[in-house]
């Protein structure tokens, strides 16, 4: 009787991608010395201790809290916030912070952006001195984690009816309604509310905090949301509130219509064209690994046409991409960035960024739907990313309305 030996299944280790050039146009050269230490920092991270675990918790849709510590560790929480142990990032570091985290993972970044742009970003801008004195220390420390609930189940592009009401009752405010996809909220310590004040219409923003035992308080109710496709390994909860009791000191001060809360979403919204190049560049760079060893029909697919016709628009469009996200960070430093820019950045960057993930994972074939290569992760989270904070229609009706003086809004 005779035995034959099967061959091995090809592996493939994605880690090669690490030695592949995806900055044609030298685009890093122009990095600052702080965004270089950054993205030292944040690749070392990401690469040492991020990489070696987190499909296994994207497979379990499950938050890695071991890595919290670690994040926390790197000190970039809070962003360009200057003062009240923040870091005070330039800009272009702290948009360096964000590409880097999403080269790893989308959860990961995600889970960030909320605590660091979103949570602590509103505190910053819409808080008093008080305000930011009390909660942006511990939340810099990561000793508190945030969340930011804007989004309602019936308003989700929509979100400037939000229909979340609060209701003044002597020194506190009483507040009703319903959030849905709000980050980190099932287990935040600080959760920003946004909410429409009966008295006289207006949307305010309010601080809800944990009790002493570190409970969420009565009449806040969060429900994680399951059978996601993408972004597994952070936690969106739907949340019920009834008659939460919120102290009129925690309404933040600087809130007083819906024009405020857009200044939050404003300076977060061209953080999400750098996540979605972060995205596109480890997808680039492990399908240009895997194409310079994957053999089939006797050679490298590397060394086959249409493999390379793919490759170089991938490294096109990446470039576009990140030519773009540098420039936008120019025109925001200059005080010179409008909504339309940052809309038209955020589309242009969550399509690009998409469409190099579906090609890579494509060149990949089979193999590219595994997850012990990373491709598969990074093409479902883009597909939160060309979602989330704004929609690719609504960004680019809004870039309408700019161009041509009309609204297509109803």
């Amino acid at each position: 009787m005779t035995t034959t030996t099967q061959p091995l299944p090809f592996t493939f280790d994605p880690a090669a991608g690490n030695d592949v050039d995806s900055d044609l146009y030298l685009l890093d050269n122009l990095l600052d010395d702080q965004a270089r230490d950054v993205q030292a920092r944040v690749r070392a991270f990401v690469d040492n201790d991020l990489l070696p675990v987190i499909n296994d918790y994207w497979e379990r849709a499950e938050v890695p809290y071991e890595l919290i510590p670690k994040l926390a560790a790197l000190n970039i929480a809070g962003g360009t916030i200057q003062g009240y142990g923040c870091p005070g990032l330039t800009r272009l570091a702290a948009s360096t912070a964000a590409a880097e985290l999403a080269r790893g993972d989308g959860s990961i970044n995600t889970f960030f952006g909320v605590h660091s742009g979103l949570a602590m970003g509103s505190i910053d801008m819409l808080g008093s001195e008080e305000q930011k004195q009390r909660w942006l220390p511990a939340m810099a420390r990561f000793d508190k984690i945030g969340a930011f609930a804007l989004t309602e189940p019936s308003h989700g592009s929509d979100s400037v009816s939000l229909e979340t009401t609060a209701r003044r009752e002597g020194e506190t405010y009483v507040l009703n309604g319903s959030k849905r996809w709000i980050g980190n909220a099932s287990f935040a310590d600080v959760v920003i509310i946004f909410a429409r004040d009966e008295a006289d219409d207006s949307v305010k923003g309010f601080v809800m905090e944990k009790d002493a035992n570190g409970n969420h308080p009565a009449g806040y109710n969060a429900t994680v949301i399951t059978g996601k496709m993408g972004k597994r390994a952070v936690l969106q909860p739907n949340i019920v509130i009834e008659d939460l009791r919120i102290p009129a000191e925690n309404r933040l001060e600087n809130c007083s219509s819906f024009k405020d809360v857009n200044k939050v979403l404003a300076a977060t919204r061209g953080g999400v064209a750098w996540e979605a190049l972060g995205h596109a560049v480890a997808a680039y760079e492990i399908a240009v690994a895997y194409a310079k060893t994957r053999v089939q029909f006797g050679k490298e697919i590397g060394r086959f046409q249409l493999v390379q016709n793919k490759l170089a628009n991938m490294l096109a469009q990446l470039t576009a991409i990140k030519l773009t996200c540098f420039r936008l960070n120019q025109l925001a430093d200059e005080g010179a960035m409008t909504s339309p820019m940052a809309s038209m950045a955020k589309m242009f960057a969550a399509r690009q960024g998409r469409w190099i993930c579906s090609e890579a994972r494509d060149i990949m074939g089979g193999n590219g739907l595994l997850l012990e290569n990373h491709v598969a992760r990074h093409l479902t989270d883009m597909e939160v990313v060309f979602t989330y904070e704004g929609t690719d229609t609504m960004q680019s009706l809004i870039l309408g309305r700019h161009i041509t003086g009309f609204s297509a809004f109803a």
